[in-house]
């Protein structure tokens, strides 16, 4: 069976980044989708883009950062952008009920964003990864983690950019439990979390 790990992105090396995220969406949105108050490719370059994910991962410094990378057999195969909640501005900007939700509850990270390698799909490493966010969860002292998955209507599929915010299955094999349904497809799901205590 192929042994997969994960690790903060800063503490992965920007070329494990880069190979991640370079190709399909994520090449062009560098995960900045949420983060730029404006409408994104009106108001930014690809190269702000690229600069302002160079920036927030990271890498080789002792953060904090804005993700996880995972492996597969010590190969970058996957992301999964996961912060504190007020580092993304436009989930307060955009008029979408589920980007709303309890705006006072403190101590949030968002799980916003998947990213899978060609080849490394259908394998199960979304689910790798969401797990992962609990355990960096409860290692950088959050007290919730929340998400905004997806769920395909019965018998509906999604393409993989649509999945980008997450399945809901994902996110419940991960613990996650929904606490809202804003629209027919888009859940509101949260893990509350307990610290992981220093020994």
């Amino acid at each position: 069976m192929p042994e997969f790990t994960w690790r903060p992105a800063n503490e992965a090396t920007t070329e494990d980044v880069e190979t991640v995220l370079a190709a399909g969406g994520a090449r062009t949105c560098r995960c900045q989708g949420l983060k730029v108050a404006g409408w994104i490719w009106r108001d930014t370059t690809q190269e702000q883009r690229d600069a302002a994910l160079l920036e927030q991962t990271a890498c080789g410094t002792p953060g904090p950062t804005s993700g996880l990378i995972g492996y597969v057999d010590g190969e970058p195969a996957g992301w999964v952008a996961v912060e504190p909640r007020e580092n993304y501005p436009r989930i307060w900007a955009r008029h979408k009920a589920w980007m709303r939700t309890d705006p006072d509850l403190e101590g949030v990270w968002s799980v916003t964003c998947f990213v899978v390698r060609k080849g490394f799909r259908r394998e199960g490493l979304m689910y790798e990864l969401a797990a992962a966010t609990v355990e960096h969860g409860r290692n950088v002292g959050a007290r919730v983690l929340e998400g905004y998955p997806t769920e395909p209507e019965p018998g509906k599929t999604v393409i993989w950019d649509e999945a980008s915010v997450g399945l809901l299955q994902v996110f419940l094999a991960a613990g996650y439990e929904v606490v809202s349904s804003p629209t027919l497809r888009r859940r509101v799901v949260r893990h509350p979390l307990t610290p992981q205590v220093a020994r």
